[in-house]
């Protein structure tokens, strides 16, 4: 049996790996077979059909045949996404309640103070890194602001804005009810307008020119991108993250020089 490659690979979605994917289409053109027929079809070693076959009845892709010659009978597929759906829910509350207990464990609070203790002995040079891909700049920023405790300042450009109003809104909120001061400098536009407005509940927005990238918390941790966002594609995107309060406040007289131009959310409504 002849199986395309692309197809074998999109079955990895299953939770199959190779061997697997093979025995169960194989098995699946055939309806009931035994595993000497399936090793033919599949082209899998007869010594690794028998365990392969074995593990597809514990994931529910396969049934065993009482009787000699053992036979297998494929289960539908419609029914095996059910089974896998199920499972991954399973799996994903299974580790959720284990996050949960481990946060209010003890092996955390020594974990903690573990890492406090040793950023005591770590050079300010040391407390740096790269951030390569969009999503990683952005999971970094909601970790910097969720540890927020006096303020956050972002500059960003016009679908910076947009971007942190879909993926930081959140993380903002809860900052705000800690009693976190946030500011937001980006381009206000007829695209940017309804992200800058949603925004506003949360942060005080000003309309400026700008194509600067970069979020500054608590005037000491800074993160700064090194592209042109409308440049370059979202997985090419690249940050630097930095935790020293001289280059931050470096930044942050930036920040205030750009503040004190830029036009207030309102004079920016009311003018268009």
């Amino acid at each position: 049996m002849i199986v395309q490659k692309d197809f074998l690979s999109k079955l990895r979605d299953f939770g199959l790996n190779t061997y697997e994917s093979k025995i169960w289409t194989a098995l699946l053109s055939r309806g009931v077979s035994t595993a000497g027929e399936l090793s033919d079809i599949a082209n899998v070693p007869r010594s690794r059909s028998y365990d392969v076959l074995e593990s597809l009845e514990k994931k529910g892709f396969v049934i065993m045949k009482l009787g000699k010659p053992i036979k297998y009978i494929a289960v539908p597929p419609e029914e095996t996404i059910e089974r896998v759906k199920k499972r991954i829910q399973e799996d994903a509350q299974r580790q959720s309640e284990m996050l949960e207990e481990l946060k209010t464990s003890e092996a955390l609070s020594e974990l903690n103070l573990l890492h406090a203790q040793g950023v005591e002995h770590v050079d300010p040079v040391d407390l740096s890194g790269s951030l390569k891909g969009r999503d990683n700049l952005y999971n970094h920023l909601a970790s910097m602001i969720k540890t927020a405790e006096k303020s956050v300042a972002i500059a960003t450009t016009e679908q910076g804005l947009i971007r942190k109003y879909e993926a930081l809104r959140h993380p903002l909120e809860k900052a705000v009810a800690r009693g976190v001061k946030i500011r937001i400098i980006a381009p206000i536009t007829k695209n940017s307008r309804k992200a800058a407005t949603e925004l506003s509940k949360v942060a005080e927005i000003r309309n400026h020119a700008n194509k600067s990238r970069f979020c500054i918390v608590d005037g000491k941790e800074l993160a700064f991108m090194l592209l042109d966002d409308k440049k370059v594609h979202p997985s090419y995107d690249i940050g630097v993250w930095v935790s020293t309060q001289l280059f931050a406040n470096t930044l942050h007289n930036l920040f205030e020089h750009m503040w004190s131009e830029a036009s207030m959310l309102e004079t920016v409504s009311s003018a268009k």
